[in-house]
């Protein structure tokens, strides 16, 4: 069995299930995925996402604002605590810092940052942390806002081993998506190789960032097949093994606080 730790259920295209949710579950059910994580990116899509996966306990939910959305509405900690009390609510996030696709005066970012570090302490959830050409300072804030007493996971990972053991030393687990995968992540492949067996995750992020050999498509939780299994050839082991470590990890995560 395997868990896709971080995907965007309702974004991805249901054509191929006959534009219904339900056939999709059911498909992924099939193919052995035994949980996905969906992921919250904007305060004005929460409720949509939360009544989508609301009739499935195999589907939790995380609460957040994502870095780079910078139009609708910008979270109180009061607000993320009531929303993140829910028993369905997992995890606060996705947060963090972009320095790619955002730019200018980026307090704006460490202060939301620093607002769902906060209320990811107050509700005992770990944080789902978003970092993109803005290591040092996400560790930076992680460290200033005590965030090692939650925890988390740093999803999609595209830094390097250092960044990683930083992160590793402040009680973070590290995901890697498709993008471990690409020709042109030897870095990425590092990483993968190096960290200790009981903190990694492996996700889609989908619908972005198809792995190989569905590079440049549309993703699906069902492609984290494909994560575990090059993530088993990078540590010479086994996807049975990886599947079940990743599966075990995500528990420890998320659920035995």
């Amino acid at each position: 069995m395997l868990i896709d730790s971080h995907c965007h259920l309702d974004r991805i295209d249901l054509t191929p299930y006959d534009d219904n949710f339900k056939n999709f579950v059911v498909a992924t059910q099939e193919q052995q995925i035994s949980s996905m994580l969906c992921i919250s990116i904007d305060w004005e899509s929460y409720p949509a996402m939360y009544r989508l996966v609301e009739p499935f306990d195999h589907i939790p939910v995380t609460v957040g604002v994502h870095p780079n959305v910078q139009d609708g509405h910008d979270p109180s900690v009061a607000e993320l605590v009531e929303l993140g009390r829910d028993a369905k609510v997992i995890g606060i996030g996705e947060t963090g810092l972009d320095y790619f696709r955002s730019e200018g005066d980026l307090q704006w970012q460490h202060q939301r940052f620093r607002n769902h570090i906060r209320a990811a302490k107050l509700v005992n959830k770990p944080l789902i942390v978003h970092t993109r050409e803005a290591a040092d300072d996400t560790i930076r804030i992680l460290q200033e806002e005590g965030a090692d007493t939650v925890g988390g996971v740093i999803h999609c990972f595209t830094e390097d081993w250092a960044m990683a053991e930083k992160a590793l030393a402040l009680n973070f687990y590290i995901s890697f998506s498709g993008i471990v995968t690409f020709k042109n992540a030897q870095q990425i492949q590092e990483a993968a190789q190096k960290v200790p067996a009981d903190r990694f995750l492996i996700e889609t992020d989908s619908p972005y960032l198809a792995p190989v050999p569905f590079r440049g498509k549309p993703n699906y939780p069902l492609y984290v097949r494909y994560v575990a299994e090059f993530i088993a050839q990078l540590r010479n082991t086994s996807v049975e093994q990886i599947a079940e470590q990743s599966t075990l990890n995500f528990q420890n995560l998320f659920y035995n606080r």
